[in-house]
């Protein structure tokens, strides 16, 4: 029976037990492939996403906002520095006026060499070199300086001994034999209320131009002998281009170097009335005193 079925039986048991492995290894790749593939995740946000994001960051500015208020160890709100905080102007320096530079220094008293730097300062780039030299008085041009302790009266008396001799030869009209240039019209007639004890019967002139007009102020000197003329540089200046007054008798120039008003600034401080002074001094003043006809004091 064997050798009837031959080679053939053979072969169909073998193939029976290899088709069985075959058909079970087809079962579990068809149940591979019915398995449903997991969807990979789209750029979209859906609508079920997007409230989960806002809260989250809701929840971190939170945070942000509680780490800002944070309490120190003292109990103390934390304060972090913010834009704003940065985008706030800096303050400036607040620069310093005449008036706090001279509170915070000792009054010194004026020489002769401050008006040579001043005259220099001013003139350095407005004159030749030649015509600056000009300008500088040496030191027999000028009286002997205040020394902060001196009242009016007593200075001019220390600086002309010789003044009621002096004033009772003075006859010129139109010219004054001292003057005394200060800073405004009422330190003019505070000087002249103080100088009672040194001028005596001797005619003193305010020289400003508050409440008096030029025509008034020419009209006295022609009237009659004056023989002290206290005021501003900007008036007496005036007068003298306009020929009002005459500097033919005039022997003592006194600057008012000294004095401080409310605002500690003297005279040469206040820009208004330190050009008009230096224009003064420039015009007929200082090639007078070269000249040896006229004397500067500072008071």
């Amino acid at each position: 029976m064997g050798d009837d079925l031959g080679d053939e039986w053979w072969a169909h048991e073998g193939n029976s037990g290899a088709s069985e492995a075959e058909a079970e290894e087809e079962k579990e790749v068809k149940k591979e492939v019915k398995k449903p593939q997991a969807k990979r995740p789209t750029g979209k946000i859906t609508k079920k996403t997007q409230p989960e994001k806002r809260k989250s960051v809701t929840e971190e500015t939170v945070k942000a906002k509680k780490k800002k208020t944070e309490p120190t160890a003292c109990g103390a709100p934390q304060k972090r520095r913010s834009e704003d905080e940065d985008s706030k102007p800096k303050r400036k320096r607040k620069k310093k006026t005449i008036t706090d530079v001279l509170a915070s220094s000792e009054p010194r008293a004026g020489a002769p060499a401050d008006l040579q730097a001043l005259v220099m300062q001013h003139f350095s780039d407005k004159l030749s070199v030649i015509e600056q030299e000009e300008l500088m008085l040496p030191d027999s041009c000028f009286l002997s300086s205040n020394d902060l302790t001196h009242t009016v009266s007593s200075y001019l008396k220390q600086v002309c001994p010789k003044w009621s001799k002096i004033h009772k030869q003075h006859a010129a009209k139109s010219s004054v034999v001292l003057l005394v240039v200060c800073g405004s019209a009422l330190r003019a007639i505070e000087l002249i209320k103080q100088m009672t004890a040194f001028k005596g019967d001797a005619k003193a002139l305010k020289l400003f131009a508050k409440h008096i007009k030029i025509e008034e102020q020419v009209k006295l000197l022609q009237k009659g002998v004056t023989h002290i003329g206290v005021g501003t540089p900007g008036r007496i200046g005036t007068l003298i281009e306009n020929e009002g007054l005459s500097l033919q008798a005039l022997k003592y120039v006194v600057l008012d170097w000294n004095w401080r008003d409310q605002k500690l600034r003297r005279m040469v401080d206040v820009p208004e009335v330190k050009l008009d002074l230096l224009k003064l001094l420039q015009s007929r003043i200082l090639t007078a005193c070269k000249g040896e006809k006229i004397k500067i004091g500072l008071f």
